[in-house]
């Protein structure tokens, strides 16, 4: 059971967007919080009202709905919507909830809701950082990655981009690694340097380094040197 679900409508075409809110209208908790007819419009949009989830049209003027989420530091719930069936394969490579065909049909819709609906039922409640349970959707020439914030265990400082390791995988990001620390729950995540940002649930091993610093030994078998000025500071958010 929900309460309610901020929602915004992201499609070109203004009967495209009317056909949603007609759909949505079955379902009270469905609050509409807004529209937008491009990805500049929308990225503005989601940064001001921090959606749930948006209902995400895939080809439109000047930059597409993928290209619009690579653009995004938190994702919110994606069902995309599009005239175009072979998009499908790439939506849900990028984990989308749900893909809709137009026109859309009531029985199909209903479905999705109930996707939208059980996938709520388990996300925890909104906090200031990003909760752990979010993702992160990253675009990398021709590579898409939708990386849940739990599986990263290092981000590393590379002038205006961050370099994000996850798996035995990593991505480049358009964020300062400053803009990134501040969305990062600080119980979780360290900054261990200038350039660099730990997961300390990743955390197998520390031992005394060179001149008191210390050295982080990951579970990934990486070793990691935590500054003089932060070691001071991961020795006492290390302890009790």
């Amino acid at each position: 059971m929900i309460n309610t679900c901020k929602t915004l409508i992201i499609d070109d075409e203004r009967l495209a967007r009317e056909e949603v809110r007609r759909a949505l209208s079955d379902y009270p908790e469905f609050k509409i919080a807004g529209e937008a007819s491009n990805a500049l419009e929308a990225a503005e949009l989601i940064e001001k009202e921090q959606p749930d989830l948006i209902f995400l049209d895939i080809q439109m003027p000047e930059k597409s709905g993928f290209e619009l989420l690579e653009e995004l530091t938190v994702v919110p719930m994606v069902v995309f919507t599009t005239a175009y069936n072979q998009y499908a394969v790439k939506a849900f490579d990028v984990n989308a909830l749900d893909y809709l065909v137009k026109p859309l049909r009531k029985e199909r819709f209903a479905l999705a809701i109930e996707k939208i609906k059980a996938e709520l039922a388990n996300l925890e409640p909104p906090k200031k950082y990003l909760p752990m349970h979010y993702k992160i959707f990253i675009k990398e020439g021709e590579d898409c990655y939708f990386i849940p914030l739990k599986e990263i265990r290092l981000i590393q400082s590379m002038d205006n981009y961050a370099r994000l390791f996850f798996g035995a995988q990593k991505a480049m990001i358009k964020r300062s690694l400053n803009l990134i620390e501040e969305k990062l729950n600080p119980h979780v995540f360290f900054r261990i340097n200038r350039s660099q940002i730990v997961n300390t649930e990743y955390i197998e091993k520390i031992s005394p380094g060179f001149k008191q610093k210390l050295n982080l030994r990951l579970s990934t078998g990486e070793t990691l040197e935590v500054s003089s000025r932060q070691t001071a500071r991961f020795k006492n958010w290390n302890s009790l």
